[in-house]
């Protein structure tokens, strides 16, 4: 048997010349794309953040670098980047060898980053469109829902605050009411329950009080004040800080204000529960994210106009076409893109259902009854006209208005398709959304045009795609801050990372193929001397021969 050969691994070794960091981090490493990016970008608004003088302070740069490096690997916790920065040598060689600890780590996050995060993602996403990666021309959007750090059991619902409240000042105002009849005192403030106000309460009963007197009343009426003072009146406050704090929601978590409670589509529970959480939207182009928002609106169709509004503001301008799901196609979202000069290939609720050929051979649907524009009539079925009635004005939950047109038909009495044209009592009526059905008809041919069939393949492999990325192989399903701000921070530093890592991968792709490339032109240079070679000794064999 042949001697073992074991490679020395001596641990006290002396070197003559140690290595450097630079010579242990590979030369295509993403680490190094990290540094250079960053090194390019405009970080002053973060360099307002610090007030100056004192002790000296870490790099913010080099701060900002090692972050982002840590979102791309996955890393999120402010003890455990402190733990990389020991440990490992990419971390080292990003930071110098500098070692922030968690807490410091996580104040540069949190606080630094705060008005600075947005300009930094729009500058990368800038040095992308220069690179000629990205267009800015089309955005692919969708939305996800990401929970919050917050107790997921300390709710405050809307519905119940309301009903509670109610309950509290109706028996108050009543006690009031009772205790002045039976003394005799006059009141004029004719104010009901729910307009008076906590301070109203307070001066009517002081009123009361002093009108007739401590000794006066009763020991009932004397602990029934007691009970008003001590509980009654702190929770109509507690109750009024609540709505304030909800605003247009109808919920809130007591440990994130700003977290709304919605039904996620991941449960860890695995029953469905309602979650405190934000819906994150974003743009894609080539599975970059070109632009994101945080909300918290559950639904996503009243979240699109202040997304793309705010999309004008990050690059000056709209962009000429936008893909979305049904979730986003509405009147109001429909008006807003033929105004600003947006294509929109964005679905409504009913087309893919308009494609069946049930619904499209069905008489009786209002979408498909014959409707006579000039006259302004319907026809039923059975030819009969369904005339105008009237208009009226519904508001959506935005308070966006519509105009719906509402058409009656004279008899239905009798028709012997009654039974399956409508089940309603009396004579068969409609309600027509005009302006809506316009814009349907628009969409609806740019859906099944060529372009619109390729945007409609396109749209699930962009922002469907990155999602996946990033909740499901970057593990980044709840945030570690709190807030809109601290959300906001977090999700923009994921997205950052999510593009540096997509064109990192890229000019992975370029290296390998520009190897294939000069390997293949070797090996046609070797095939093209050994066919010459050939080509010669056949020559000059036949030149040599002797004729027959």
């Amino acid at each position: 048997m042949a001697k073992l050969a074991i490679k020395s691994d001596n641990q006290n070794q002396m070197m003559v010349f140690p290595p450097t960091l630079d010579e242990l981090v590979p030369k295509e490493h993403v680490v190094r794309l990290v540094a250079a990016v960053v090194d390019r970008l405009d970080i002053s608004e973060i360099l307002s953040t610090y007030r100056g003088g004192g002790n000296s302070c870490f790099d913010p740069r080099m701060m900002l670098k090692v972050l982002i490096y840590a979102y791309l690997n996955n890393t999120y916790s402010s003890r455990k980047i402190e733990q990389q920065l020991k440990e490992n040598v990419n971390y080292m060689w990003l930071s110098g060898m500098s070692r922030p600890d968690y807490r410091t780590i996580n104040y540069f996050r949190g606080k630094r980053l705060k008005s600075g995060i947005d300009t930094i993602f729009t500058h990368v996403v800038e040095l992308l469109h220069n690179a000629g990666l990205i267009s800015l021309n089309v955005q692919y959007i969708d939305g996800t829902k990401v929970e919050s750090s917050a107790n997921r059991y300390t709710f405050v619902w809307k519905k119940t605050v309301g009903k509670y409240d109610v309950r509290i000042r109706q028996k108050a105002l009543a006690f009031l009411e009772q205790v002045e009849e039976k003394y005799a005192i006059e009141c004029e403030d004719e104010t009901s329950a729910g307009e008076m106000t906590v301070s109203d309460f307070e001066s009517r009963l002081g009123s009361i009080v002093e009108k007739i007197g401590e000794d006066t009343l009763s020991k009932r009426e004397r602990k029934e004040i007691k009970k008003m003072r001590e509980e009654s009146l702190p929770k109509m406050e507690e109750y009024k800080n609540h709505m304030e704090i909800m605003g247009e929601r109808n919920s809130y978590s007591k440990t994130d204000h700003d977290a709304t409670f919605m039904r996620m589509k991941e449960d860890h529970m695995k029953n469905g529960q309602l979650k405190p959480g934000y819906n994150v939207q974003i743009s894609t182009e080539n599975q970059f994210i070109t632009h994101y928002g945080i909300f918290q609106r559950p639904t996503d169709t009243l979240t699109y106009i202040t997304y793309q509004k705010a999309f004008r503001d990050r690059y000056g301008r709209f962009s000429e076409t936008n893909v979305a799901d049904s979730g986003y196609g509405s009147e109001e979202n429909y008006k807003f893109m033929f105004e600003n000069g947006i294509t929109p290939y964005v679905k409504f609720n009913m087309f893919h259902v308009e494609q069946k050929k049930k619904y499209r051979d069905n008489p009786f649907l209002p979408q498909n009854l014959h409707y006579n524009k000039e006259e302004n009539y319907y026809v039923c079925p059975m030819g009969q006209h369904m005339d105008f009635v009237r208009e009226e004005k519904r508001y959506t939950e935005s308070g966006f208005e519509q105009t719906i047109s509402i058409y009656r038909a004279k008899r239905c009495e009798g028709c012997p398709l009654r039974s399956k044209c409508h089940k309603a009592k009396g004579n068969r009526t409609i309600e027509i959304n005009h302006r809506l059905n316009a814009y349907k008809d628009v969409v609806r041919k740019l859906l099944t045009s060529e372009e619109g069939l390729k945007h409609r393949s396109r749209r699930p492999i962009e922002p469907e795609a990155v999602f996946g990325q990033i909740k499901s192989g970057g593990m980044f399903k709840r945030f570690r801050l709190r807030g809109l701000a601290g959300t906001n921070i977090e999700f923009g530093l994921k997205a950052v990372a999510h593009n540096l890592k997509k064109l990192s991968a890229i000019e992975d792709f370029r290296r390998l193929f520009e190897r294939f490339l000069s390997l293949f032109v070797a090996i046609c240079k070797i095939i093209r001397s050994q066919t010459c070679l050939c080509t010669f000794k056949n020559n000059l064999v036949r030149n040599h021969l002797p004729s027959s």
